[in-house]
């Protein structure tokens, strides 16, 4: 086992910004309405900026891009329609608008990869036990990232997948898993979480490393290392809640599921 040198170097500043981001969204999830929407809206608008900066469109074309999906954003508002059918079709409507008018097809897939999610995770939140869902969701998320980040750097190993991301390896994927179904677990125990969903969680850790690898072929094609330079340790705000964009609709698919067959 071979732990590379100074890897806690920049431990302490991610450390420190996680927190602060973990205590913003825990903070906006407690409060619900429009306190956690805004914060939805706000970390949309950012992901789109950056997934345009990684398409390499045009300035007037993101311009487009951003207009195009405020439309849904602020339909999804509390004071609106909320996060329903509508909404999502206008996230679809938004996401063919975009490519029609820009011939920007990457661009047009961003419409709809920032806003589903957005929308899920508000969904999510108005369920009965809507606190406690989507903080398991996101806690999924945390959980494997920390499992994965530190299972990655003490045991290394083969490589998951190097051609998309060359410091991510199956240790790492296996330990993010195991904090995932440990974070399920507390959750069924301590939270109410239904057990199903607890055991479920290693699959979520699964989807939301699926998510960072996208989100890693995209950089890559790019040619940058993040996705932005907003969040000091962490890069952009992809680079932060790119897990969270493929674990909040699964995660809202699997509560349906499992609230259909109680």
């Amino acid at each position: 086992m071979a732990i590379p040198k100074n890897w806690m170097a920049d431990l302490p500043r991610k450390t420190l910004v996680a927190a602060i981001l973990i205590a913003l969204a825990l903070t906006a999830l407690m409060l619900g309405g429009v306190a956690l929407w805004l914060l939805a809206v706000i970390a949309g608008l950012l992901m789109m900026a950056e997934w345009a900066d990684l398409a390499r469109v045009e300035p007037k074309q993101k311009r487009i891009a951003l207009f195009a999906l405020s439309v849904p954003l602020a339909i999804l508002s509390p004071l609106a329609a909320g996060p329903d059918f509508f909404a999502m079709g206008l996230i679809a409507g938004a996401a063919f608008f975009v490519a029609a008018v820009t011939r920007q097809g990457q661009l047009a897939l961003g419409v709809a990869y920032v806003g589903v999610p957005v929308a899920a995770l508000l969904a999510i939140r108005n369920l009965p036990d809507g606190a406690m869902l989507a903080f398991w969701s996101l806690a999924i998320v945390w959980a494997t990232d920390i499992g994965a980040y530190f299972a990655g750097r003490l045991i290394g190993g083969p490589k998951l997948m190097p051609r998309l991301s060359p410091n991510k390896t199956w240790a790492g994927l296996g330990g993010g898993m195991v904090a995932a179904w440990l974070t399920g677990m507390a959750f069924s125990t301590y939270g109410g979480l239904d057990l199903r969903l607890a055991l479920l969680s290693p699959l979520l850790a699964i989807v939301a490393q699926a998510g960072d690898l996208y989100e890693s072929g995209l950089k890559r094609k790019a040619g940058v290392k993040d996705s932005g330079t907003i969040l000091p340790g962490h890069g952009g705000v992809l680079d932060r809640l790119d897990g969270v964009v493929t674990v909040a609709p699964i995660a809202f698919i699997l509560i349906l599921i499992a609230d259909h067959f109680a």
